[in-house]
């Protein structure tokens, strides 16, 4: 009996936009390890982009070492536990570096992490930096925001709409290296071939309506191509912040043969 398998293309890119002097956001993908990365920093000075930066670097550098060593048939909860661990070391070092240099006082940074092995996806999130899915032209946000207006939307105090104007868009509630202690938000998802996963700073779910994102997403053409898109579109707004995509597309893989069949074709 054949099984089919997933495969998987990766695709990042990050741009400055039209206002800020620099960028803070860091991205970060591993195709060999299956992984996908993205930080939007914060604090004075440049701390942010140094906060971001670490924080990739740090969970590409000791993910792909723990996933090389599990191998692709890892138990979900191990996958799960393994994040975790890497993501409260990376917070640690991060507030260490904070406390030895006072430019980088109050730094932190978001974070948006995926894991994808065969038909799985283990995705990390702290803060407001955001993943959707594309599916069969249906585009869904499958991360909550960890922000103070999410929450106040949860309550029932304002409507999503009033959220989309509020001068406290950008109020998030978790961020990585703030704390002694971090809380990732980790959930498992089953990927179908087809499906296209999108990463975000809110420099570009910001500039673009639900709409908009998904109708950029949805032509046929190669990853490169749809990135450029996005950054151009948000650009396009205003370029008010900060803009970082990653994309990553699930196909096909391909087929293992039986022994029978390889027997026939001998």
């Amino acid at each position: 009996m054949s099984a089919v398998s997933l495969s998987y293309e990766f695709c990042a890119r990050t741009d400055t936009g039209r206002v800020r002097a620099n960028n803070e956001d860091a991205v970060g993908v591993d195709s060999q390890a299956q992984l996908a990365m993205l930080a939007d920093g914060m604090g004075g000075y440049n701390a942010g982009e140094v906060a971001s930066r670490m924080a990739i670097d740090f969970i590409q550098r000791e993910m792909a070492r723990w996933l090389a060593q599990a191998g692709p048939r890892a138990k979900s909860f191990d996958l799960r536990r393994a994040m975790e661990i890497c993501v409260d070391n990376a917070n640690q070092a991060i507030l260490e570096a904070a406390e030895s240099n006072m430019q980088y006082t109050g730094m932190g940074t978001t974070l948006v992490v995926g894991v994808f092995q065969g038909p799985r996806l283990m995705l990390g999130h702290i803060g407001d930096s955001r993943c959707y899915r594309l599916r069969e032209g249906v585009l869904e946000q499958i991360t909550r925001d960890h922000s103070w207006l999410q929450e106040q939307i949860d309550a029932g105090l304002i409507t999503p709409q009033q959220a989309a104007v509020s001068a406290s868009r950008n109020l998030v509630t978790r961020a990585l290296g703030v704390e002694e202690l971090v809380l990732l938000e980790v959930n498992e998802f089953e990927v179908q071939p087809g499906d296209l996963y999108l990463l975000c700073s809110d420099g570009l779910s910001e500039m673009l309506r639900h709409a908009e994102l998904a109708a950029l997403l949805a032509p046929r053409s190669s990853l490169e191509e749809k990135t450029e898109r996005l950054i151009a579109a948000a650009n396009s707004q205003g370029g008010r912040d900060n803009i970082s995509v990653v994309l990553v597309k699930a196909s096909m893989g391909p087929r293992k043969q039986g022994l029978m069949s390889r027997l026939l074709r001998a």
